[in-house]
């Protein structure tokens, strides 16, 4: 399959990748590097530089490439920034998010993968979370991922565009080649690895939540499970494949939630990254962030009934080892990087 990854030079986008061409898949990078790296894209995988909101960058893209699906993991992310901001996401995820779709439709490319978020359900009445559960984001940033959720289902049942969407928790680990390193980094199990590197104070946000131990819980999923996912989700969108609507006509999207189902608070993170590393990890409480629900946990049971995946790296233990490796093989991240 010839498929264009929008976003594919970013931490879970550059993963995606190196599944995709290990299972033989020919793909195209489109990233315009502000969150992502150059050095992250797999060796002999073309990176276009660009915006998947220019038209004429997707536009050529998919007719030079002649490309027949999109993995679509490009957005910005930040929640606190997006309740600053919210101009910037919805300029970024939903504006330019439509014009992808359009550049699409206009090339005649019916099947997408989009990478979408647990931030849609907002503060979920129900744990583990259903996808039955209606959305109630309580962030711009969850608010446009569900925008764009809509917009995938409107272009389905007026276009045919066949599409799966994930909404997954928090991404943890790494592979052999590729972590995480954003700038600034706002994510938790990086920020605790870095203070068990350089010994410094760890910032916890709000220990008053409605929890056991005060501090946030979240579902975490090691990103080699959820790039397995994307490409079971890539065979779903074929034509012929009725998980995802009608060899011809209106489709629907196949929304599923990814995680493991089990819930690990911020202090259970701390600990268990001192065990990994063997270090002490010097931690002070800070007030809670803008949007931060104090629960997210996943039910995945649809992705396992209806794309028979299940996580192949349920442990945190495997999850924080594997992101601490490539942060010691990797000290200062994508040194490589000419941007």
């Amino acid at each position: 399959m010839r498929i264009l990854a929008v976003g594919g030079a970013g931490y879970v986008g550059s993963v995606t990748v190196e599944a995709l061409q290990d299972a033989g898949h020919d793909v195209v990078v489109l990233d315009d590097l502000s969150t992502g790296h150059r050095a992250s894209v797999v060796a002999g995988v073309p990176l276009e530089l660009g915006s998947y909101g220019d038209p004429g960058t997707v536009a050529r893209l998919l007719d030079r490439h002649r490309i027949e699906a999109v993995l679509h993991c490009a957005a910005k992310s930040q929640v606190s920034e997006s309740v600053e901001d919210p101009a910037k996401y919805y300029r970024e995820n939903v504006g330019g998010g439509i014009v992808l779709l359009e550049g699409m439709r206009l090339a005649g490319v019916k099947r997408i993968v989009f990478s979408s978020t647990a931030a849609v359900y907002g503060r979920p009445e129900v744990t583990p979370i259903s996808e039955d559960q209606a959305p109630a984001p309580i962030s711009p940033y969850g608010e446009t991922k569900r925008t764009f959720e809509q917009a995938l289902r409107w272009y389905g049942q007026a276009y045919g565009l066949r599409s799966v969407i994930f909404r997954y928790f928090n991404v943890a680990g790494a592979s052999r080649l590729n972590g995480e390193a954003h700038s600034p980094e706002t994510h938790l199990i990086p920020n605790v690895l870095a203070a068990a590197q350089s010994g410094a104070e760890l910032t916890l946000y709000g220990d008053d939540f409605p929890t056991p131990d005060g501090t946030c819980i979240r579902d975490y999923i090691h990103v080699l499970d959820l790039a397995q996912a994307h490409l079971l989700a890539l065979t779903a969108t074929d034509p012929s494949d009725a998980r995802t609507g009608p060899p011809d006509g209106p489709a629907t999207p196949l929304i599923c939630n990814l995680g493991t189902g089990a819930g690990l608070s911020n202090r259970d993170i701390v600990s268990v990254a001192q065990r990994v590393s063997g270090r002490a990890i010097r931690c002070r409480i800070g007030p809670r962030r803008a949007g931060d629900p104090p629960v997210l946990i996943a039910s995945a049971v649809r992705a396992g009934e209806v794309l028979g995946w299940r996580p192949a790296h349920e442990s945190p233990e495997d999850m924080i080892a594997s992101a601490w490796e490539w942060r010691l093989a990797n000290p200062k991240g994508y040194v490589r990087d000419a941007s």
